[in-house]
């Protein structure tokens, strides 16, 4: 069967709303996937403000109350964003089968006292906006089922760049780093898959209060370009505990938010650290902490890596580039657009896919990536206006 879905993401740099149509034929194994459309939602100022808010301060009603305002508020841009793509691509609503959202996550604890996660988005109004079947909340049910909830792409990874005789790796440079390692021939069991440490996250929070909010990210990597990486600091930062935990494993702002960008800058300053040293020496930790992830969870436990794909806003980091291929001399090393993929693209790309596996009753997350006792389907279905057209096993 082939069908029209859209994916939507929004990542931990909070930016924006990643929209893409795709068109996908059959499922599981024989799932092929092409894209028709892709385009960035930026969000506005004041809901990233309200998010920023509501991510760094939770507990009082009235936090829980802007928490509730805000799963509407950002489920109506969602549904913005899947009728902007629809009519970028010049596809009718009425073609369109399904419409997958990952929403915006606000907090993520798959090792706290409780384990849980919790998306915004409400797919309800995405359904009613749109008046398309909505999969949405994908990450609960692999908590449930007592993984990390993340990461979820890596199965749409294995559907998509398999190799039988190259020994891959698919990485993600979003706001936080992470692998999805496909041995060559591999099954999906084989697979492996973790979060490496922080993305562009650190990076990101420290040009944002160097330029007084001008500037939200290091285009190009120019400012790191022009400092000089502090060996020392790197050095402390690089034992930091999550590097030494053994997958599966997943990090957030939790870890490596505005809380650690803050006692960063504490330390720049006590050591006399200028701030482009300092984000020099943020962006060698990115590429520090994803070089040692292979070199202890790839390399010595899975098998060689053949060549590394890099995806996500960070690949059009060249400081962060540089670094990485220095790091990285035991693969080659390119992009995602050299398999024919937009890597601004996949991950909303990825959640279409997984919500046209959901509905076709397959499993969407691999125990090797997550740690879940089982294979599970994930997100839940919000029936739109056209869900006698869509089927349900």
């Amino acid at each position: 069967m082939k069908r029209l879905v859209i994916g939507l993401m929004s990542g931990t740099s909070m930016d924006g709303i990643d929209a893409a149509v795709v068109e996908i034929t059959g499922s599981g194994e024989r799932c092929r996937m092409e894209p028709r459309g892709f385009l960035t939602v930026p969000y506005p100022r004041a809901v990233r403000q309200s998010l920023a808010a509501v991510i760094g301060d939770a507990g009082s009603h009235s936090q829980l109350a802007r928490v509730a305002e805000l799963n509407f508020q950002l489920g109506e841009l969602f549904a913005k964003a899947a009728l902007g793509v629809a009519h970028w691509s010049r596809r009718s609503l009425k073609s369109i089968h399904l419409i997958g959202s990952h929403g915006q996550t606000v907090y993520h604890a798959p090792r706290g006292r409780t384990q849980c996660t919790l998306q915004l988005g409400e797919p309800a109004v995405i359904a009613e906006r749109t008046g398309v079947t909505t999969v949405a909340d994908f990450r609960p049910a692999d908590v449930a089922a007592g993984g990390e909830g993340a990461p979820l792409v890596p199965y749409v990874h294995y559907l998509l760049f398999r190799s039988r005789n190259k020994s891959r790796a698919i990485h993600n440079l979003g706001g936080i780093s992470n692998l999805t390692y496909l041995p060559a021939g591999g099954a999906p069991g084989d697979v492996g898959a973790f979060d490496t440490g922080p993305g562009n996250m650190i990076m990101d929070g420290l040009v944002q209060i160097m330029t007084r909010g001008k500037k939200r990210s290091d285009r190009g990597g120019a400012m790191a370009r022009q400092g000089t990486v502090h060996a020392g600091l790197l050095r402390d930062l690089m034992r930091h505990p999550f590097f030494s935990l053994s997958p599966p494993r997943s990090t957030g702002r939790e870890e490596f938010g505005m809380a650690f960008v803050a006692t960063l800058r504490r330390r720049g300053r006590k050591l006399g650290i200028r701030p482009l040293d300092l984000l020099a020496t943020a962006t060698a930790l990115t590429a520090a902490s994803a070089a040692r992830a292979y070199r202890d969870h790839v390399l010595s436990r899975l098998g060689k890596v053949d060549e590394i794909y890099f995806a996500g806003g960070g690949r059009k980091n060249r400081a962060l580039m540089e670094m990485l291929r220095r790091e990285i001399d035991f693969a080659r090393v390119g992009v995602v657009e050299d398999l024919g993929f937009d890597g601004d693209a996949l991950e909303a790309q990825a959640f279409a896919v997984l919500a046209n596996e959901a509905v076709e009753g397959m499993g969407g997350n691999l125990q090797g990536a997550t740690g879940a006792r089982r294979t599970v389907v994930l997100g839940k279905i919000v029936p739109g206006r056209n869900y006698l057209g869509v089927k349900l096993k």
